[in-house]
């Protein structure tokens, strides 16, 4: 089985960029899909051989998740339930037979750190919402976690220190979620390979020089690792500032 994670930057751009290529020749079972920036009757496109479920933003042209499943998912729910977090369509929650999968684009701290304080809400609130489903049946989670969580995962960790996605509160708050009984797929299957990311700015050349951060995850219970095949990152694929990753399962 596999299942594909994109942070698309915007989904219509991304069309005009080979989206469709990629989509067709991976050939996922499951694809999610983050910061679509649209709303579904805006698509002039559609996903043959898939069922979706879309989660946008209140706000047109921001944020947005999208999940595409060959399978018809047993029970689809968006967002955490909770009203001042669940405007901006970043939680989209599918029930498969053996696990729960929840696609999620984290809320970024923003230059400044203007946004960090909530962003520990977040954090706290996310994870009680995956654990309560947990309860139920062992989750995976995907997306654009917003995040680099070691210094392996970033090229430049001490120029980053007190940046968006690499401060020591949004590092331990990912801790904090491991910990909890979560496995980092990637790190499973390659806990020492450097230099391999998913984000680059567009910024100074840095996706040619591989000026990169690894902030896109597939997260898993940690009963799940007896599944797991392979994780996986595309940095070949262009279309957005992210490149998609992937997990595979047995």
């Amino acid at each position: 089985m596999r299942l594909i994670s994109w942070n698309v930057n915007g989904l219509r751009a991304c069309m005009n960029k080979g989206f469709m290529d990629f989509f067709k020749a991976i050939d996922a079972d499951i694809f999610c899909l983050q910061e679509t920036k649209m709303q579904k009757e805006q698509a002039d496109f559609n996903f043959d051989g898939y069922f979706d479920y879309w989660n946008s933003a209140q706000k047109r042209g921001y944020s947005g998740t999208l999940i595409l499943s060959k399978k018809e998912p047993i029970k689809v729910s968006y967002d955490m339930g909770i009203e001042y977090h669940d405007k901006e369509g970043r939680v989209i929650c599918a029930e498969y037979k053996e696990f729960y999968l929840v696609n999620v684009y984290t809320p970024n701290s923003k230059r400044e750190l203007e946004r960090l304080e909530y962003r520990m809400e977040w954090e706290d609130d996310f994870r009680k919402y995956l654990k309560n489903l947990e309860k139920v049946k062992p989750v995976i989670v995907c997306g654009d976690l917003n995040v680099a969580h070691k210094e392996i995962d970033l090229k430049n960790p001490k120029t980053n220190r007190r940046n968006a996605g690499f401060t020591d509160e949004e590092r331990e708050k990912m801790s904090v979620l491991l910990d909890s009984g979560f496995v980092d797929s990637f790190r499973y299957f390659y806990p020492d390979l450097k230099e391999a990311y998913s984000w680059w700015s567009y910024m100074g050349r840095a996706r040619e020089n591989n000026t990169g951060w690894r902030i896109d995850y597939f997260l898993c219970s940690q009963i799940l690792c007896t599944k797991l095949k392979d994780a996986k990152i595309y940095p070949e694929i262009f279309g957005s500032d992210h490149c998609p990753v992937g997990l595979e399962l047995k």
